[in-house]
């Protein structure tokens, strides 16, 4: 993998949130149109989790010292991991783990979220995913029998993060992740695009109001139109092909995303993603973004997906000694 994430300056931030969402504040700029002004680079890197953990319970947010306490903890973290080993070269045994990126290519974070929230997801109000249903719970069963059955029979039996089709974080909808959590946005009268940094993923979202795609045509990122509702740019997409496989979603799956510009330094980033087939009710997520001085960099997925190639015929090889074994 190469890719560079942005780094940046931590501005400090404030902003005020309403029960229906963000209100625009007096020095959120504006577009020369006379639309809120949503264009730039905006980085969505958080400590804060998902999922409330359980052990928090019904504590929405944190107090001053635990946040606090947490983000000092984050960077401790980073400070150990940024360390060089002591031991720079060791054998591995036959078969053993190969190891995964250093912490040289980790960006998480080493903040929560300005307002303090024990989660990203902010309803259901226990900052949790809702209940699968009963039909996911089989489709879970079935897929875990069939990776056992077929670990690597081709490249199909990769998830689209390993193929380079999909970044893991890139959405839609946007999450934030381990590492390369930025978004630019470019913003015309009648239609903006969000560029996503990894896997530099393009979304065109046409606000004209035409229809959108008949639902026979299936797209990795969906079929996007928005619209303004007040200051805030709603987005709506549905028409997902199943073989994106995010969070085990279905063809069901629509998204309404809400990004509005709270201050010249904020973009509050709303989603609520309905899969009937998958959760028994909706769930809506809140991630503040920051308002990125540095431009965004190419970010190449695999180099030429050599390790593709290379996994695949370590299932081979695997095969032909199985078979080689009396």
């Amino acid at each position: 993998m190469t890719g560079r994430s942005v780094r940046f300056v931590t501005i400090s931030v404030g902003f005020v949130l309403l029960a229906t969402g963000a209100a625009a504040q007096g020095d959120a700029p504006r577009t020369s149109w006379g639309q809120p002004d949503l264009r730039g680079v905006w980085d969505f890197r958080t400590i804060t989790p998902m999922q409330r953990p359980e052990s928090l319970a019904d504590n929405e947010f944190l107090t001053e010292a635990e946040a606090t306490s947490l983000d000092q903890a984050a960077v401790d973290r980073n400070n150990r991991a940024n360390e060089p080993s002591v031991v720079r070269t060791e054998p591995l045994p036959a078969g053993g783990n190969v190891g995964s990126y250093n912490s040289f290519w980790m960006d998480s974070g080493t903040r929560t979220v300005e307002t303090k929230r024990t989660s990203l997801i902010v309803d259901p109000p226990n900052g949790r995913m809702p209940s699968l249903t009963a039909d996911r719970e089989q489709r879970a069963e079935a897929r875990q029998k069939r990776r056992r059955e077929s670990v690597a029979d081709s490249w199909l039996d990769f998830n689209p993060y390993d193929r380079c089709i999909l970044g893991f974080n890139a959405g839609p909808p946007m999450t934030p992740s381990a590492y390369n959590n930025n978004m630019q946005l470019f913003q015309t009268a009648d239609h903006v695009v969000l560029v996503t940094e990894m896997v530099h993923t393009v979304r065109i979202v046409p606000l004209d109001g035409r229809v959108g795609l008949t639902l026979d045509v299936r797209q990795w990122s969906g079929d996007s139109r928005g619209y303004w509702d007040g200051e805030t740019l709603v987005i709506e997409t549905q028409n997902f092909t199943e073989k994106r496989r995010w969070r085990g979603t279905t063809e069901s799956m629509h998204l309404v995303e809400r990004l509005t510009r709270v201050d010249a330094d904020t973009l509050l980033y709303e989603f609520t993603v309905t899969d009937p087939e998958i959760w028994t009710s909706s769930w809506t997520v809140e991630v503040p973004m920051r308002l990125n001085s540095q431009p965004m960099y190419e970010y190449a997925c695999h180099e030429g997906h050599y390790s593709m190639a290379l996994m695949l015929a370590g299932r081979r090889l695997e095969e032909k000694a199985a078979a080689e074994r009396p």
